[in-house]
């Protein structure tokens, strides 16, 4: 190879690295350090739901970090030696990416311990007593990645209506101040992003109920009534619990499962408003039927089917 085509090679190559870690040729070891910390956190496989266009261009960072960050390396990868071999010899992530936190707490740790700054480094016209070798950091140990974590929480109605600071404990002992907001409601599921280890989600799951089953959303206040199949068919009369007390309540006839029946101003209150209860319909059938119920639920089905062939169904 000519020293023409070599210096081009070189150059190129040179660009190549400053480019991923977004600076100018030439930056100081501070800069690089500052970009590389930017860059490894924008595209870490941890922080980017394990996207392999994350994973790959994580990858070409590490490498680009790994060679201007150590002297010997960077001066023989400036002077195209070695083109093919400037990154790391085997992926380190081969088996999977570290926490990003982890990652960068050993990476840099060693830094302080052992390397010396590219800028430290001596130059070849310096005496060799002011001459020293430094070692590339080493890559930490590939860990499994970051999974999410769940916490049930239980609320009072009137703290899920006003919201309420919860002091949580991760698992790793951290805690983690948080508010609910206002008006939340059972079933709500809430996100805290990225405080769970390396940077994972922990989900708050909420639980607003009482005693007698009434389950809270927002304003609105949610029962589900079971009834008799003989019950829902012919109708009835039914006692249903509010949060002021039991109230009867006129079950149409034909209500099927699902049919929402309205409680009107029985639900939670803030300041003029106030919300509706909601009364959903359940059939249910005995677990274990007496003979006669039986025969009458035979005597139905037969019923049934005569109304449809008469229909022509």
């Amino acid at each position: 190879m000519s020293q023409s085509t070599r210096s081009d090679s070189a150059a190129t190559a040179a660009r190549d690295h400053w480019e991923v870690l977004g600076l100018a040729a030439g930056a100081d070891a501070a800069s690089i350090k500052r970009a590389f910390r930017q860059q490894a956190r924008l595209w870490h496989p941890d922080l980017n739901g394990n996207d392999p266009v994350a994973e790959a261009r994580f990858k070409r960072v590490n490498e680009a970090y790994a060679v201007l960050s150590d002297p010997i390396r960077r001066r023989a990868w400036e002077a195209g030696e070695g083109q093919e071999s400037s990154g790391l010899d085997a992926d380190p992530f081969a088996s999977g990416f570290p926490h990003f936190e982890d990652y960068l707490a050993q990476l840099f740790g060693q830094e302080r311990r052992g390397s010396r700054s590219w800028e430290d480094e001596p130059e070849p016209d310096d005496p060799p007593e002011a001459r020293s070798v430094t070692t590339a950091p080493a890559s930490p140990p590939p860990v499994m990645a970051a999974t999410d974590e769940e916490t049930l929480v239980s609320l009072t109605p009137e703290q899920a209506l006003s919201g309420q600071r919860l002091e949580l404990e991760l698992r790793d002992g951290t805690v983690v101040e948080v508010w609910t907001p206002p008006l939340a409601g059972d079933g709500w599921r809430l996100r805290l992003a990225g405080v769970a280890a390396g940077g994972a989600d922990h989900f708050l799951q909420l639980r607003v109920r009482t005693e007698e089953g009434l389950r809270i959303d927002g304003l609105r206040v949610l029962y589900q009534l079971d009834l008799h199949p003989a019950d829902a068919a012919l109708g009835c009369q039914a006692v249903v619990p509010t949060l002021e007390g039991p109230v009867r309540l006129r079950v149409p006839p034909g209500s099927s499962s699902g049919r929402q029946l309205r409680l009107r101003q029985r639900g939670q209150s803030q300041g003029e408003q106030r919300g509706d209860q909601l009364v959903e319909v359940r059939i249910v059938v005995p677990a274990t039927p007496t003979e006669a119920e039986e025969a009458l639920f035979r005597r139905l089905r037969e019923l049934d089917r005569e109304q449809n062939s008469a229909n022509g169904a």
